[in-house]
């Protein structure tokens, strides 16, 4: 029976939320931040703060404990107040550390970018170069180049950030190399401008947040390496002070006043650490993969939060039930519903197409049946899938994963990207079947070779050992049939499996997933933008629009006397042989409506 189903409307506020936004939502970066503020506040507000002078010397007060009187952390070991040294040290080694690193970023990524866009000989002598560089551990590096120049904070600023340079260098170089080939900087060449303008306005703002997110995860290190030096006395020399100095006064000190050591240390420890959070928080919110979402990369697992109770069984003894399937999608502050109200079912041995243009939301139905939706930023907030009359998002992780490969199996769009490219194929056939059966190797490779033979790949035994880059379009989907079938599958979903390939080769992968449905006596989900393919091989159809089923029913009466004025439209663009000019006239008033 023909039923349409009318399209609501939804607002959803989907507003972006801020860079600042997005960093306060990264608890760890948030917490590094606070800590660094308040450090960094403390350190800029030294000279004002009322705080003894911290190279005042009172031996007669030498080695105070903590919280005594008029010196909060205690004293060192020539009576000097350990929280004006520490507060006054503090500001020595981030003024150090930010130094070391700014000259380090600006020379490396010069050299970087100046490599990765000239190649040829200049990359190769400033390359060998750097190369040179990395040679040398660069600590015993540091350590050579502060007893050539002498010891200094200056000097050892130098030496940290020379040591460095490296790093910025090679890091840049590789991103510039992938950008210096591409379309828009051969546009900006074939425009005149020169290479200088080319480098500067066309690559650099491309590059600048590889160097960002360098600098943000390099501060911390650049404060360990001048805190090093300044241990071993090549650093701050007295009475100048940081945090290094402090810490190698303090270790001749450490079983008769621990504080004096420890107190510095934790300095450093809390510095360090809130930057490294504070620079993993900045890469991530630069990533324009993370910002449609929470800061958080995809989990193993599709998040389920379902706001309302599962519809119950209908009674219906249909294979696979779904029933107001409804998937969301984190955007900004909002979740708003990429499907929604999503109701079909599929008898044993029929064939159901899920049809409608891009973007309609047929693949993210398909992936959300089996919990393989994405989190975050997708979530499954409602309705319910029941295979066999078992409800698949009430089963544990474990459960579903049994389900998957076993009882229901998926053939994707593009093989060549979801077969592992570093695996043979009959490798990847024969994981498929020893992931759900307790078998020896050697019998899931005879029976990987019997399934490629099933879906017809010539020469089975020869291209069993071929890896997915050595096979054609066609032969790699149906060695991703292969897999499907591998466990005898009850239901296979087939996600647009002919799309990336040429006419004659659709044409026998359809006749193969017919042939296989009758042998087998498979259940089909077809997902589809093409009419055709719906005619040839769908018992029922189901059209969507904006994430929702606007009309389904038997495909015969759907084609014949489409109900849903959408549905008509996406019949009338399938064009007729001998037609011409006369197909866009009937086109066109079915979209006059639609202004450009």
């Amino acid at each position: 029976m023909t039923q349409a189903l009318a399209t609501t409307p939804q607002t959803v506020s989907t507003a972006r939320l801020s860079s600042w936004s997005l960093l306060l939502n990264n608890r760890l970066a948030a917490a590094g931040l606070l800590v660094l503020a308040v450090i960094g506040l403390i350190a800029l507000l030294a000279p004002w703060l009322p705080i003894p002078n911290p190279n005042a010397t009172l031996p007669a007060n030498r080695l105070q404990p903590v919280l005594s009187e008029g010196h909060l952390l205690g004293t060192d070991h020539l009576g000097r107040d350990i929280l004006a040294r520490l507060i006054w040290g503090t500001r020595v080694s981030i003024a150090v550390g930010l130094s070391a690193t700014a000259i380090a970023a600006l020379i490396g990524s010069v050299i970087g970018l100046v490599s990765g866009y000239a190649r040829g000989v200049t990359d190769n002598i400033l390359m060998r170069g750097i190369d040179m560089l990395m040679a040398f551990p660069y600590i015993l590096l540091a350590l050579a180049i502060v007893a050539v120049l002498g010891p200094g904070l200056l000097n050892a600023l130098y030496a940290i950030a020379i040591v460095n340079i490296p790093f910025f260098a090679r890091n840049v170089r590789g991103v510039t190399v992938g950008l210096a080939s591409r379309e828009f900087v051969d546009a900006a060449r074939l425009s005149g401008k020169s290479h200088a303008a080319i480098l500067f306005t066309e690559v650099l703002p491309n590059v600048l947040p590889v160097i960002v997110i360098t600098m943000s995860t390099t501060v911390g290190w650049m404060i360990l390496e001048t805190a090093g030096l300044s241990f071993l006395g090549l650093g701050a020399q007295p009475p100048q002070s940081d945090l290094g100095s402090m810490l190698g006064e303090g270790r001749r000190l450490l079983f008769n006043a621990p504080h004096v050591s420890i107190i510095p240390g934790l300095m450093i420890f809390a510095l360090v650490m809130s930057i490294n959070l504070l620079g993993d928080g900045v890469r991530d919110v630069l990533d324009p993969r993370l910002r449609a979402g929470d800061l958080t990369r995809p989990q193993a697992v599709t998040r389920f939060d379902r706001r309302t109770q599962p519809p119950q069984p209908s009674g219906a003894r249909d294979i696979l039930e779904v029933e107001s399937l409804e998937t969301s999608f984190q955007r900004g502050r909002a979740t708003v519903p990429a499907v929604r109200n999503i109701s079909f079912t599929l008898g044993k041995g029929e064939c159901f197409g899920l049809i409608g243009e891009s973007g309609s939301g047929k693949s993210v139905t398909a992936l959300s049946l089996l919990g393989l939706v994405a989190s975050p930023p997708g979530i499954i907030t409602g309705g319910t899938v029941r295979i066999e009359g078992e409800d698949v998002f009430s089963r544990s992780e474990t459960g579903i994963r049994a389900l998957r490969g076993a009882k229901v199996a998926y053939v994707f769009q593009d093989p060549l990207t979801t077969l592992h490219p570093l695996y043979r194929v009959g490798e990847q056939i024969a994981e498929a079947i020893l992931a759900h059966k307790r078998i020896g190797k050697t019998e899931a490779r005879a029976r990987a070779i019997a399934l490629m033979e099933k879906v017809g790949i010539r020469d089975a035994n020869e291209r069993v050992d071929a890896f997915p880059h050595e096979m054609s379009g066609g032969q790699r989907q149906r060695i991703g049939i292969a897999m499907a079938l591998a466990n005898d599958p009850d239901i296979i979903i087939a996600d647009e499996p002919t799309t990336a390939l040429d006419v004659t080769v659709q044409a026998k992968i359809l006749d193969l997933l017919q042939d296989l449905r009758r042998e087998r006596g498979l259940a089909l989900l077809l997902i589809t933008h093409d009419f055709g393919v719906v005619a040839q091989m769908c018992d029922r159809v189901a059209v969507m629009k904006d994430g929702e089923i606007v009309e389904c029913g038997r495909t015969a009466d759907v084609l014949r006397a489409p109900r849903h004025e959408y549905t008509r439209k996406l019949i009338a663009c399938v064009p007729e042989l001998g037609q011409g000019k006369a197909f866009l006239e009937s086109v066109r008033p079915l979209f006059a409506e639609v202004k450009p």
